[in-house]
């Protein structure tokens, strides 16, 4: 059975930092290309960050980019988004997703929240 499961988030205040992990079981992360997606109240599911399998290539939203930095550990089966310069507009619960490029399957995690104080 597969298992992402995220972990790191809390209440911080503005301008300080976190790093969320996402720890797989019964998947093979070095296969899979990850994101982060994020959903604050009351609005839709957005993309935050993406590292790809081969090469480890990184692609930001706008929102985040120069803040928030993606990352992967495929020894230790688990990927990272570190979320510096915190605002407000962060708060959210954080997702991590993976693709399998073999089949293209993916698969998503619970979530963690993120809860930024201004």
């Amino acid at each position: 059975q597969v298992q992402l499961v995220e972990s790191g988030g809390r209440l911080v205040q503005a301008g300080g930092s976190l790093r969320l992990s996402c720890a797989a079981s019964g998947l093979t992360l070095s296969t899979c290309d990850m994101g982060w997606f994020r959903q604050a109240p009351g609005k839709d599911r957005e993309f935050v960050a993406a590292i790809s399998r081969s090469f480890g290539v990184t692609s930001y939203a706008d929102s985040v980019k120069g803040r928030f930095a993606v990352s992967r550990d495929n020894a230790k089966n688990t990927v990272y988004l570190q979320l510096n310069s915190l605002k407000s507009d962060d708060t959210a619960i954080y997702y991590c997703t993976a693709k399998r490029t073999t089949d293209d399957r993916r698969y998503w995690g619970q979530g963690t929240q993120v809860t930024v104080s201004s």
